[in-house]
Formats: structure tokens, sequence, C-alpha cells
């Protein structure tokens, strides 16, 4: 499950809050429904509106559904359906311009029933009260995985992972009018293995950043390419991991200080474990990778934010309690220093695979997931600050 890199497009420095653990709002449930809510991915806008969309199958088939809170996560609108498809709709990316419209990609098609996959996109120009007709991007042999991200002149920009050449690889395409019309298909990687999950973040200086894990040495690996000119030329891939634990899900965000950060999972130590990585640079030179967690039980998918008064922030779902739970840490000095591990969950059922996003106006941060508590898969939602 990709995990999408939040950019914020905010002027000024990089403001570091003293140390300190978020203090968080009790879980809310967002959906009552007949069949399973799950895979839910969020964005805050520039008026600190949240929006969530999720996949469900209640319907008997899988569909996009979505609904925002203008109020902090206090109310909340309406589920509305966003996809009406023959075939499955699944794996979401949203992300909001400067003027609060909201751009949406997912994966379409029917898996076993000899569709293809393709992606497909729709827009809302009104923060979330109204949906244009979906667009389709991609007719290839199959494209899954969409990553999407919004640079501060609007120009959308969507990566994905595609098997048109007979390995599945990593392609691009941006749209800058606004989702009305989008560049043809460029093809990032040329690898031996298969290109994976990728995910997209864009530095206020307007350079894109692609992660994904490729099986090229034999077992996965974490690499990294960047864009200077908005996606017309890109860096050669650079690889970020050399280890036997096979990582993956990688997710990655910026700064406003021109880092670049990236976390994922690994089982290097024959445990599954959250390890992190950074450019201090804009993506020239790395750090090393750095481990994050130390749990007896797995550690799995993690998402990372950035606020620009709180620094950064990472979840991810772990099962050390012996059921999945949210757990949450954060670095007020750029990823140098974390604070210690938090737990945000409780609960008799397994909370899953969480994504979190941050205002770029406030101190708070927001998280959704996954829950079974209940007897069925619902969303949940957390606010910090």
């Amino acid at each position: 499950m990709k995990r999408t890199g939040l950019m914020i497009a905010a002027l000024g420095l990089f403001l570091f809050a003293q140390a300190a653990q978020a203090q968080w709002s009790p879980a809310k449930r967002l959906t009552w429904t007949s069949g399973w809510s799950m895979l839910p991915e969020m964005v805050v806008d520039s008026s600190d509106h949240v929006h969530v969309v999720w996949e469900d199958d209640t319907t008997g088939n899988v569909e996009i559904y979505y609904k925002r809170s203008t109020d902090g996560g206090t109310s909340w609108s309406a589920a509305r359906r966003l996809t009406w498809s023959s075939q499955s709709s699944r794996n979401t990316a949203i992300a909001a311009d400067s003027s609060n419209a909201l751009h949406l990609v997912w994966e379409d098609g029917g898996e076993g029933s000899g569709q293809e996959y393709d992606i497909y996109y729709k827009r809302s120009t009104d923060g979330g009260a109204t949906w244009e007709a979906t667009k389709r991007l991609t007719w290839t042999a199959s494209s899954f995985s969409p990553a999407i991200a919004i640079d501060s002149k609007n120009v959308i920009h969507v990566a994905w992972l595609d098997d048109a050449p007979g390995n599945e690889e990593i392609y691009y395409k941006k749209s800058t009018n606004g989702g009305a019309a989008w560049s043809a298909a460029k093809r990032l990687t040329w690898s031996s293995g298969l290109s994976l999950e990728p995910g997209i973040a864009i530095s206020l200086s307007n350079a894109l950043h692609v992660v994904w894990e490729d099986d090229t040495p034999g077992h996965l690996e974490i690499y990294y390419k960047r864009s200077l000119d908005g996606g017309a030329s890109w860096s050669t891939s650079q690889r970020l991991t050399w280890t036997s634990g096979a990582p993956d899900f990688p997710a990655i965000a910026t700064d406003l200080d021109n880092g670049v950060h990236v976390v994922w999972r690994g089982n290097t130590p024959a445990n599954y474990e959250i390890y992190y990585n950074r450019s201090l640079n804009g993506g020239t030179t790395w750090d090393g990778a750095k481990r994050f967690t130390w749990t007896s039980g797995g550690s799995h998918h993690p998402a990372i934010a950035v606020n620009f008064s709180s620094g950064l922030h990472v979840v991810w779902c772990d099962e050390t309690p012996g059921n999945y739970e949210i757990y949450h840490k954060s670095s007020t000095d750029g990823g140098t220093t974390w604070s210690a591990l938090k737990r945000l969950t409780w609960n008799s059922g397994h909370s899953g695979i969480p994504a979190i996003g941050a205002s770029g106006i406030s101190n708070n941060i927001y998280i959704v997931w996954y829950d079974d508590t209940p007897g069925n898969f619902e969303i949940y939602y957390m606010k910090g600050n």
C-alpha cells in the first residue's frame, strides 16, 4: 500500500517547537457500513479542513467514498460515494492545491476478471462539496498504486507502477491546468526486477522526490530519484538501502528547509521494524538508514508528515500488544532525535494502516485508520496537537 508524502506550500523557516509529545483527542468513528471500510487516505487543505477518502464494499463492489470536516474533526459531512464502477475502485491518493481544490487518483479494474487496472482521476473545485466526472489517465496493460502531490504553482504530479513494458516499472505524468489536461506518461525506471509502491513529495523549490521498492538485487530494496525541473528530466535512480531484510512500504515527506525524509518497513533483525533515512540537501546525499523501532511484535505500514510548527511525525501499526495498534513518534530537530514511542489506540480489534496529515496553519496533526473492533472494518480518526 502506497503512502504519499506531504508537501506544505508555505514560505518561511522550518520552525521547531520544544520537544514534547503531542496531545491526542479520543478516537472518533467515521463510518457505519454493512460492508468493510478500509485503506483510508487523507489531506489537510490550507484552511485546515480535513478530507478523507477510503474504499468500501458495501454495495458488493469496492468503491471510493469521501467525507470532510471543516472544524478540525469535531463534526463531519455525510459519506459521499465518488465512484460507480463495474470493477473495483481502490488504492486512492488525494491532494489539495493552494485554492483548496481536491485532486483524487485511484486504480480501477477487475482483478481475476480479465479486466486490467488503470489509473483514474477526479477533482472537486469547491473543497469537496461537489465532484466532477471521472477522467481516465492510463491505457496500458495494467497500472497500479498511484501517488499524487501538488507543487506551489498548482501543477499536479502523479506517479504509479505500470507493467506496460512486460515488467512493473514506475511511470509519471503531470497536469499544469488543474487536471483538465495531462502530459504523456514518462517512464522513470528501467530495472530487471519489479519496481513497486511509489511515493512522491515536493519541496518548496518545487523539486520532485520519488521513492519506491525494487527487487532487482534479488530482494526488495528502497530506491529514490528526483527532478529539479518540474518533471521534465530526472536524476538516475539512487539506492537507499542495502539489507537482507526486504525493505518495503516506503513513505516520503519534505520539510521547509530542503530536507527529504523517508520511512519504510524492514525485517533485517528477523522482526519487522520501521526504519528512517533523510537527506538534508534536497536528495543529493543521504545520512544512512536508522532503525526507528525496537518492539517484540512486528511494526508495519509507516506514514510520515511534516508540520512546520512541530516537526516530523511518523505513525504506524504494531502487533506487539497481540493485535495491531497505532503508534506515533515525532522529531523537532529535523530527524536527528525522536520522541519516545507513544501508543495511540487500545482496541479489542485490529487498528491498521494509518494515514497522516498535518496542518499548514496550526499545530494540528491528523490520522485516520481502519479498525475491526465493531466486528466490521470501519474508518476512525484522531487529532493531535
